[in-house]
């Protein structure tokens, strides 16, 4: 049985966001694999500047016990999630917990109740809080910390989500390829054959100072490319806004790419970034500690990262099959050669995108890592 503990509500006031953030750091205090993320950064993700706001809605709770705040869980209502869906769902997400059922239930059954509240019928989750984020539980490859901007949690939480009746909804794969053992030269050739088919189309890298003219490009493509994936909810211009602001001081030139038609605009894209968790970790959420002089040289570029995460890659339809992919991962390879990356991260995508999964492996990827995303009805919503 548990011991006694109190669910607090919270608001999304400055005290009570930090409040909330600061909840994972008494879980994991003991967990050498997990990475901070810049607190700096995240409740940005909470706030009114966050335009998810226009057409979502969000209640945060902690749970409480002997003093100490030993789990939290955010209720997420995404409008323009629900108008392409034929369920209306609620997501509950940012969740944490102890190890045990009774925080975790009495977390879940808040999410439920608000959910039913509004005539939700489905929980999905866990979302941080929508699939354009970060998304899913780790339920394999707990041995490797985690990535950039990916989800990292304890072995015993599926446990915990499949003890209050969730079930599997969808898988995420993270593909690791190993830089030296990859076959590039085969990715090369489809690379030089590909320009060779495709003389009229232009392949360019984004750069900060193109950026801001660059978005409108990338949105088109984004939301294009992934139009017809589970999921998928397309971006405002103020989200994509948004994104671009919080990502644009880490960009490395070389890592993104465009490819525009000059009859079609905008056809691709492949987002990928250095893995700044290797240089966060000692920071544990916080830029005004001493730790920064560790940071300051990764995020200025004078020194490089071991590993990277590529984030995007997406064609349109029209253009599949053409090999749009290996051109822009051909180059983002070579300037990984070139700052000394060892391997690659591609995640995350789904189990059943049969397509891009064959992609990975062809070029030396293999799963490593699984994210699940789990749902549960909502009786008497």
């Amino acid at each position: 049985m548990s011991a006694a503990f109190e669910l607090v509500p919270l608001s999304r006031k400055a005290r009570d966001i930090r409040r909330f953030l600061r909840v994972p750091y008494g879980l994991y205090s003991p967990d050498s694999l997990w990475v901070a993320p810049l607190e700096l950064d995240l409740k940005k993700v909470f706030t009114r500047a966050n335009p998810l706001f226009t057409h979502a809605e969000m209640q945060l709770w902690v749970a409480r016990r002997d003093g100490a705040d030993v789990g939290r869980v955010a209720a997420i209502l995404d409008h323009h999630f629900n108008q392409r869906q034929p369920v209306p769902t609620a997501f509950f997400g940012f969740f944490e917990s102890v190890q045990d059922p009774g925080v975790s239930g009495a977390l879940l059954a808040a999410v439920a109740d608000w959910g039913r509240a509004r005539g939700q019928r489905r929980l999905l989750g866990p979302m941080n809080p929508t699939t354009n984020d970060e998304c899913g539980l780790l339920v394999d490859g707990f041995d490797e910390p985690p990535a950039f901007m990916m989800p990292y949690n304890p072995p015993y939480y599926p446990e915990l989500i499949a003890a209050d009746g969730f079930r599997k909804a969808k898988d995420l794969f993270a593909f690791h390829i190993d830089l030296a053992e990859s076959p590039l030269d085969r990715l090369n050739r489809v690379a030089e054959k590909t320009r060779r088919r495709n003389p009229e189309l232009v392949f360019r890298p984004v750069r900060r100072k193109t950026l801001a003219g660059d978005l409108a490009l990338i949105k088109e493509v984004y939301n294009a490319a992934w139009e017809d994936n589970w999921g998928f909810v397309p971006m405002t211009d103020a989200e994509i806004n948004f994104m671009a602001a919080r990502l644009k001081p880490l960009l490395v030139e070389g890592l993104v790419w465009l490819v525009e038609s000059p009859a079609e605009g905008p056809v691709a894209f492949m987002l990928a970034m250095p893995d700044f968790n290797e240089a966060l970790k000692p920071l544990r959420g916080r830029l005004l500690t001493p730790h920064l002089l560790h940071f300051l040289p990764y995020a200025l570029g004078w020194k490089g990262t071991r590993h990277c995460r590529v984030i995007t890659l997406g064609v349109k339809v029209p253009y599949r099959g053409r090999g749009l992919e290996a051109v822009m991962l051909a180059e983002g390879f070579k300037t990984g050669f070139r700052l000394g990356f060892k391997s690659a991260e591609a995640s995350w995508v789904l189990e059943d995108n049969v397509a891009m999964c064959r992609f990975m492996e062809i070029f030396g990827g293999r799963v490593f890592k699984t994210y699940r995303l789990y749902e549960r009805e909502l009786v008497g919503a």
